[in-house]
């Protein structure tokens, strides 16, 4: 039986790709164009293959294609996905979970673009700083927590949208290391004293940043180079940067669904991109060969 979706994200990139590359031009680079290269070549003739043969039998199974393994190939993630779930599971304790995200206004999101490594590593450290510096507040928690962070690029729409998930113990240890101290059921930490100090270690790690002339301008963004004009799209910004938001405890058991949640799967992926194309036919659809027919050619080919 063949799971084979009608359309993957190869035929997307090998129908829109190159459009894509021309449009783009300002800003893609090589490391973008060796990505979609992957993903066309993925599981092709291109890579080449290779047939498995029972040792015992000497049954010789039909060619496999072999794979790009490249980390943004939506075929190729799916044993490192149940390999990251596996080693997280193995991490769980015996105590109840929530599930909060802090995230970027989209203001945000030019900057981000073009200053990815440090934009990222400053939401990760901001968001971290904020929840063990307000757990560790006896008038809060009182506590050492534990968490893990995942940082997500894209939304749900598959645009880009800087956001951290993070899955966090309902308590921790004192701050002697003597006893679990527990959070409430209905309450962990309070939503608007965590979005007050993100924003302010998350705005400060900016400045920081700029000062030392770590971040880069281009395009549309190249007046804001100016320290004056930097200062005042950064007050602008101040107001709304970065938010905390909460969701629903999670029940230790029912982790590992919370967790796979957090890393969009193939299939999710592919449902997006075409209900995209349903949405907005921007694609020929009639330039995609069907698949009953690729695998007949593939079975020629062999």
């Amino acid at each position: 039986m063949n799971n084979r979706p009608l359309l993957e994200m190869a035929d997307i990139v090998r129908c829109a790709g190159q459009a894509f590359i021309e449009h783009s031009r300002r800003w893609i680079n090589w490391q973008h164009r060796k990505v979609l290269l992957a993903i066309v070549r993925c599981r092709t003739a291109a890579l080449g293959g290779h047939r498995d043969r029972c040792t015992g039998c000497g049954h010789t199974t039909r060619i496999s294609y072999n794979s790009c393994r490249n980390r943004h190939c939506t075929r190729c993630q799916g044993n490192a996905r149940r390999r990251w779930l596996q080693a997280r599971e193995r991490e769980l304790l015996p105590t109840r979970y929530v599930h909060a995200v802090f995230t970027l206004p989209r203001e945000l999101a030019p900057l981000a673009l073009q200053n990815k490594r440090l934009i990222y590593n400053l939401l990760f450290h901001s968001s971290a700083e904020t929840l063990l510096e307000v757990a560790r507040d006896p008038q809060r928690l009182g506590a050492e927590i534990g968490f893990f962070s995942v940082l997500h690029s894209w939304n749900q729409r598959l645009q880009f949208h800087p956001h951290i998930h993070c899955v966090i113990a309902a308590g921790g240890l004192a701050p002697d290391h003597s006893r679990w101290i527990s959070a409430r059921r209905s309450f962990f930490l309070p939503i608007g004293v965590l979005s007050r100090v993100f924003r302010g270690k998350f705005v400060a790690g900016l400045r920081n940043a700029f000062h030392r002339g770590e971040l880069q301008f281009h395009g549309s963004l190249l007046p804001l180079a100016e320290p004056h004009a930097f200062a005042r799209w950064l007050r602008c910004c101040s107001a709304t940067t970065g938010s905390f938001t909460p969701s629903r405890p999670l029940a230790a058991p029912n982790m590992c669904c919370a967790i796979s949640r957090l890393h969009p799967s193939r299939r999710y992926l592919e449902l997006q991109a075409r209900r995209s194309l349903r949405w907005q036919r921007h694609l020929p659809l009639a330039r995609f060969r069907p698949r009953q027919q690729e695998e007949a050619h593939d079975s020629g080919c062999r």
